[in-house]
């Protein structure tokens, strides 16, 4: 099915893992695809490559989603190219690992930036052509160690949890706009890991699934398609989790 035929997403951090699955899974199903990317513009481009080699349409753009002035253009280059957009994907986050004793306040404040402040920033941005839409779409992504807790990961975790009110918030206030807002939190996902984030992740040790294996980014992009797509209409301002069952909320 190409169910998202038509469509035009954005999904920020998108070079690699889960943001490169989210790109491909909504490329194959027929929308045109916009993947940002800071410091790996490069990858974000290769993303693009493979989208139009299969015979898509897609645009690779440099932003900081700290920068309103980044977003802002961000915001016009998508006016521009494509006259559109339907979803946005807030995938761009950073996942350093530091003792609280060790930890700067401008450590906390990097990712604060780029996980809740970016994800805010790249809505309101968005929010415009999202509301034109008609079927517009938000999908922020979160992380299982925001409901578990984590060693060293404190200003993960409190970004990641602010995720879940900036989402029920804007799933309050754009109801009345047809766009949508969910929360899709993955945990124990096989990815591949680097520059600061190279070492896996400590608490990943202290976890186990029910069903015996680590998830693929693709069996996160499957959900992220669905929350994004025309058959989750009737679903807002809510988490889903994609954990394989490490995870268990009551």
């Amino acid at each position: 099915m190409r169910e998202l035929e038509g469509y035009v997403a954005l999904v920020t951090g998108g070079p690699r893992n889960i943001g490169r699955a989210i790109a491909m899974s909504f490329a194959n199903a027929g929308a045109s695809v916009v993947v940002t990317a800071l410091s790996d513009i490069a990858g974000a481009q290769a993303v693009i490559d493979e989208i139009k080699a299969a015979g898509g349409q897609g645009l690779a753009v440099s932003c900081d989603v700290t920068r309103e002035e980044d977003v802002a253009r961000l915001h016009d280059e998508i006016a521009a190219n494509f006259g559109r957009l339907d979803i946005l994907v807030n995938n761009a986050a950073v996942r350093h690992e530091t003792p609280f004793g060790e930890m700067t306040y401008a450590q906390w404040r990097h990712v604060m930036g780029v996980t809740l402040d970016g994800a805010f920033l790249t809505a309101r941005a968005m929010y415009p052509l999202l509301k034109a839409s008609g079927r517009g779409a938000i999908v922020n992504i979160g992380g299982m160690s925001a409901y578990t807790g984590a060693k060293k990961r404190l200003h993960v975790l409190a970004a990641k949890s602010g995720l879940g009110g900036l989402t029920r918030g804007l799933a309050h206030d754009l109801a009345e706009d047809n766009i949508t807002a969910n929360l899709l939190s993955p945990g124990l996902i096989d990815t591949a890991r680097g520059g600061h984030s190279a070492k896996e992740p400590d608490h990943h040790k202290h976890h186990t699934t029910l069903v015996g294996r680590r998830g693929r980014p693709e069996e996160v992009a499957g959900m992220a398609l669905f929350l994004a797509g025309p058959n989750a209409r009737y679903v807002t301002g809510q988490t889903i989790h994609c954990n394989g069952g490490a995870y268990l909320p009551t």
